[in-house]
């Protein structure tokens, strides 16, 4: 299909306005620079009745059994795989990421919703023996009620799925504030919902609030809302996660990440050159799984710099819809001023920028994946700081232990890898004083997560755990229960009551 304008994309998907009554909310082309449509935030009146439809709707969806809550997830995932260019294409024109990322975002969400399918089917509990005669006590999952969804503008799509799949299926409602800088992702997502809850009569499950600052903060102290998911900045993850924690509401936090790579002798430096090429510069450095930190043992460091340098080079930047195009602009003005300070910064620490560190001149923005050689990690503070940008720091080290201690060292903990062919260095790496980060791998990037696993890190980057394995507890309430079916009433401990 040829590119289409993101107006276009919306007519195909049948979108219509979710949006209310108050400020505009500007869909700006980060490729362009220009405007490219807008919605309506909510005023809190709105935002208060889409919270009452929520909890309406809740009174009957947490009855219906979870294998036809699951029916609902099904169609979503179907009506995406059917629209899964158009949603994607959309990504890339409000995101700037490019078409083959856009659109496995949306693969992604596909992903999830199939995840979500057949754990319908499997929201169990345990049975447990009793010390008692006669006596059963199992445990059980409830649903919780309805779920804040907080997202941000490098997975405007994706991260609301994974949420949202999930507490679906466990009976919760969702009530989903987008990202300002993505509005259009969101009401194309929206209509698709609207139109699976027509044909499951589940009206209310899924909701948008979309607005600024403004409703993420009602929902941070609305006790309405038992859990809040929020994915962002950590400076803005304290603030909701004290707000929401004030009322002894619950919190799932994505926050930043601060990922590390470490290659030591004897690694594939093909296979490390491409993951490390991918993890930094993928989403033109805007994940919080982007590899930002680099750590090469001292005798490998000159050639594979070199590599890096020269697979650089080969980096196409454009419109992120063009073929061939490998990295995609900024999402704002703004990011490109945090990138420059940031090289700016490394320099001004005893950085060497090796390849990059420029913004282009042209419309949009632009600028250039960049390579700087850094000094000792302790004396280079840029680097224990996220920004989000394609800017990756390589330090020499002298072994795996000086690596580890370096890649720990940072407060953040999402995402970390090595690059190894030796089993102890790897096992080494994995165990419990290795990598302190929620994700770690061996041989493979810090990007590219499946929804298999649940997603989420350590110490600053939250400590929450969305998308697969068991992150589906987040979303209920855990109840253990004991029923006696014999005729006396034994009490636990031994004790003996009159």
């Amino acid at each position: 299909m040829g590119t289409l304008k993101a107006k276009d994309i919306l007519e195909r998907l049948g979108v219509s306005t979710h949006g209310g009554s108050g400020d505009a909310l500007e869909s700006v082309n980060p490729t362009t620079g220009a405007p490219q449509g807008r919605i309506r935030a909510l005023t809190r009146a709105e935002y208060d009745q889409r919270v009452e439809t929520g909890l309406r709707k809740f009174d009957e969806w947490r009855l219906r059994p979870a294998p036809r809550r699951g029916e609902l997830v099904r169609s979503l995932g179907e009506l995406l795989r059917q629209h899964k260019e158009l949603l994607g294409e959309l990504v890339s024109l409000e995101t700037g990421k490019i078409r083959a990322e856009g659109i496995g975002e949306v693969q992604e969400m596909i992903d999830i919703c199939d995840f979500a399918v057949g754990l319908s089917r499997q929201l169990h509990g345990l049975t447990i023996a009793s010390e008692r005669p006669c006596h059963r006590l199992m445990e059980q999952w409830h649903p919780l009620g309805p779920v804040g969804i907080v997202t941000a503008f490098n997975f405007p799509v994706a991260v609301w799925s994974w949420n949202a799949a999930l507490a679906a299926v466990c009976g919760d409602v969702c009530l989903w504030k987008p990202s300002p800088l993505t509005p259009l992702c969101s009401v194309a997502v929206q209509a698709l919902c609207d139109r699976v809850a027509a044909e499951h009569d589940a009206a209310g499950v899924f909701s948008l609030v979309p607005g600024g600052a403004e409703p993420g903060g009602w929902m941070c102290d609305d006790a309405r809302l038992p859990l809040v998911s929020f994915t962002g900045s950590i400076a803005i993850g304290r603030q909701v996660a004290s707000r929401v924690a004030s009322r002894l509401g619950r919190t799932l936090l994505e926050l930043g990440g601060n990922n590390g790579a470490i290659v030591l002798e004897g690694a594939d430096l093909e296979l490390a050159v491409r993951a490390i090429t991918f993890g930094a510069v993928g989403t033109a450095g805007q994940r919080c799984t982007t590899t930002r930190r680099l750590f090469v043992q001292r005798g490998i460091a000159a050639p594979l710099l070199d590599k890096l340098v020269a697979a650089y080079r080969t980096i196409r930047i454009g419109d992120p819809l063009e073929e061939g195009v490998l990295m995609g602009p900024l999402v704002t003005a703004t990011a490109v001023e945090r990138f420059s300070a940031a090289v700016a910064a490394a320099r001004a620490q005893g950085g060497e920028v090796r390849f990059g560190g420029r913004v282009l001149d042209r419309p949009g923005n632009f600028v250039e994946p960049t390579l700087i050689v850094a000094p000792r990690h302790d004396s280079f503070p840029i680097a224990w700081e996220e920004t989000f940008a394609p800017i990756l720091y390589v330090f020499e080290v002298a072994d795996l232990e000086e690596a580890l201690r370096a890649h720990n060292a940072v407060p953040q903990g999402l995402s970390s890898a090595i690059f190894t062919d030796s089993l102890r260095a790897a096992e080494r790496f994995l165990s419990a004083s290795g990598s302190d980060c929620g994700i770690a791998n061996v041989n493979a990037g810090t990007s590219g997560a499946e929804i298999g696993g649940a997603f989420g890190g350590e110490k600053e980057t939250g400590g929450g755990r969305e998308s697969g394995s068991d992150a589906w507890k987040a979303y209920m309430r855990r109840q253990t229960s004991t029923v006696n079916w014999g005729r006396d009433l034994p009490l636990a401990q031994g004790i003996q009551f009159g």
